[in-house]
Order: structure tokens, then C-alpha cells, then sequence
């Protein structure tokens, strides 16, 4: 079997599209290649996880700025030419389109072509790219049951998470000290991070014994390690954790954005979250997927703009003093969970892939 992935620009597109590579390819013996754009995190990923990647030329379209539209619609032709010049040399029995900028011309082009095409869709409203061609694909792969009323032939899939974050078991409440993991993805989050380094000595006041693990990314970190010097241990701040699993199993309590990938790993994990969603982010898709998460009963979601020292103390002080709720929220998030997304949406492929046989 062999198959095209397109599309990328940031890790949330790129990692999961690289698990379901590695499901093709394990369970199906498939050729993959990956169509991206030189400006995405693929450039990077993709090749270190030794899958070949071939480069389109297109932008944005979506919240940019006029001249920048414009480019892109002068550009957007010759990228679905350049993608059908691909596909002509690949020959692929089925594209899966995941989204970003690459994503578009690619899928266009295996419509045209009449190649079979999956989209996988992580957020709960679907990107730019994938809104463009969903009723135009042959089916889609979803994370939320909502989404798939947007495409034709959907199924809820989930998305891919390593699978450590599915064997981290619930906290024992003992007598251990509350625990708060705070992140913003691998760069940071400078409001979040502002926020709690000003909220780190009221929430030791409001939760006493409490334990603050801090993600910050480099450019608070500086400010973050001296402001919590005085706390006697209450706050530790990294510049970047590797292992986000294992610090997922000693968290009581996760404060983080709303990304797909966040989202897939807290349900995985099954970790009551605090959710503050990036206002800036494409088709507002952070504030669906926590609004979601919400309306379940597995997190709170805190707009940037109401967010405070007073509010995130009074919310996490909340949570934190609720052992009942906390459970019920660990529970919620469970039944989000999709352990088999990798080879749920491989197996889609395949069953594409055999119809053009």
C-alpha cells in the first residue's frame, strides 16, 4: 500500500500525522510519504522519524493579512500542480490530509485525480484547509462526535497519543501534597505564565502543602526561578520538560492551553484540567476543544482576557480542595479517551486504499 500524508506547520498536525505513518507502515507494510510546506515543524520532525518528505509552495489564508492572501491565491494553483506532479510519481492509493498549509492543495489534487482521500480532523470545529474540502473527500477521522457532522463518511478516531499517557494510573490521595502541573506547550505561554508566577504565594495560602510544577519555555523561566526561590520548594519552574507523562502521573490538576494534541493527551491520561484557551489560534479551535472538554465535565476553561491572580487562585483552590469533583472529572476525561486512534485511522486508509484496487 502506498500513501500520502499531507499537510503540517505545527507539532499538532505533524506528531499525530506521523503516528498513523507508523501504524501504516507496522501493521500494513505501507510506502508513506509527506507532503509539507519548508515552513513547518515537519521539516524536522518528519525526516527524524525516517519517513521520505517532498515540499509544496502555499500560505495562509485564513487571519492574515491582505497582501499575504493574495500571494497565496497566486501561489495555491501552482501548489495543487506541483501535488499532482507527486502524485503522479508517488501513485498513492490514498491521501490523508491533516490539516495546514499543505494539506489543501494536496487533497484537491487527489480529488481531482480521483485517488481516494481521508482527512483527519483534531479540532472540534475542522481547519481552514480541511472546512474547504470536506464534503469533497472520501471520508474523515475525528476526534469529537460533533465534528463529523461536517464531512462525509466520518467516524469519531480520536487522536493519536503516545501511549505512555494511556498507562499513567490515578493518584493515590495518601498524603501526598497536592499537585499542580502547569504548561503552555513547548515554547510557553507568557500570559499563563504570568499569571500563576504573580498567583504562586496566594495559591500556597489557599492550598496549603501545594506542589507547583511549571513549564515556562525560555523566556519566563528566568523571571519564574526568582520568584519562586522564596517559596521553600512550593514552585519548581523548567524550561522544558521531555517526559511530559511522567509528570502528567504526579499531577492532581493539569493548567495548560487547549491545543488538539493537549487535549487528546489529558483525556488519555484522564487528568482533570484547567484549560485557558489561546485567544489568537486559527478559527478560535483552542476555545471549541476546551468548550468541549468543558460541557463534558472534564475541565474548566478560563478565558486569557478574565484571567487573573484572583481567579486562577479561586479556581484552582476550588478544584484542588474537591477530591469528589476531581473524580468525577478524572472520569469524564476517561470516557474522552481513544486508546486505538493510530490504528482506527490506519485501518481507514487501508479500507480506502482497497476500494481503488
Amino acid at each position: 500500500m502506498r500513501v500520502i500524508l499531507a499537510g503540517g506547520g505545527t507539532g499538532g498536525h505533524v506528531i499525530p500525522a506521523i503516528a498513523i505513518a507508523q501504524e501504516l507502515r507496522k501493521d500494513y507494510g505501507a510506502e508513506v510519504l509527506f507532503i509539507g510546506t519548508a515552513r513547518g515543524i515537519e521539516n524536522r520532525l518528519v525526516p527524524s522519524a525516517g519517513f521520505p518528505l517532498r515540499l509544496i509552495q502555499v500560505g495562509a489564508l485564513n487571519k492574515v493579512s491582505l497582501k499575504t492572501r493574495v500571494k497565496t491565491f497566486v501561489d495555491l494553483p501552482r501548489a495543487v500542480f506541483h501535488s499532482r506532479s507527486i502524485l503522479s510519481e508517488f501513485r498513492p492509493q490514498v491521501v490523508i490530509g491533516v490539516g495546514g498549509y499543505a494539506s489543501g492543495p494536496a487533497m484537491l489534487a487527489a480529488i481531482l485525480k480521483r485517488i481516494p482521500t481521508l482527512a483527519f480532523e483534531p479540532n472540534y470545529v475542522p481547519g481552514f484547509a480541511n472546512r474547504r474540502v470536506a464534503r469533497l473527500v472520501s471520508a474523515a477521522a475525528v476526534h469529537f462526535e460533533e465534528t463529523a457532522g461536517y464531512f462525509r463518511n466520518a467516524r469519531v478516531t480520536g487522536v493519536p497519543v503516545r501511549q505512555a499517557f494511556f498507562e499513567i494510573s490515578a493518584r493515590s490521595s495518601g498524603n501526598a501534597r497536592p499537585a499542580l502541573l502547569v504548561f503552555g506547550g513547548s515554547q510557553g505561554a507568557h500570559a499563563i505564565n504570568q499569571v500563576v508566577i504573580d498567583a504562586a504565594r496566594a495559591l500556597r495560602a489557599r492550598v496549603p502543602g501545594i506542589q507547583i510544577v511549571h513549564q515556562t519555555g525560555e523566556r519566563d523561566y528566568n523571571d519564574a526561578q526568582a520568584a519562586y526561590a522564596s517559596l521553600d520548594g512550593t514552585a519548581v519552574a523548567h524550561r522544558f520538560i521531555d517526559d511530559m507523562p511522567s509528570f502528567f502521573a504526579r499531577a492532581d490538576l493539569i493548567l495548560c492551553r487547549s491545543g488538539a494534541s493537549t487535549v487528546a493527551e489529558l483525556t488519555a491520561a484522564a487528568k482533570p484540567s484547567v484549560l485557558v484557551p489561546f485567544p489568537r489560534a486559527a478559527d478560535d479551535h483552542q476555545k471549541k476543544n476546551a468548550e468541549a472538554l468543558e460541557r463534558a465535565g472534564a475541565a474548566v476553561m478560563l478565558e486569557e482576557s478574565k484571567l487573573s491572580r484572583s481567579v486562577l487562585v479561586d479556581t484552582i483552590g476550588a478544584l484542588l480542595g474537591d477530591p469528589r469533583r476531581l473524580a468525577a472529572m478524572r472520569e469524564a476525561a476517561r470516557l474522552l479517551s481513544h486508546p486505538g486512534a493510530a490504528r482506527d485511522i490506519a485501518a481507514m486508509a487501508a479500507e480506502l486504499a482497497a476500494s481503488r484496487a
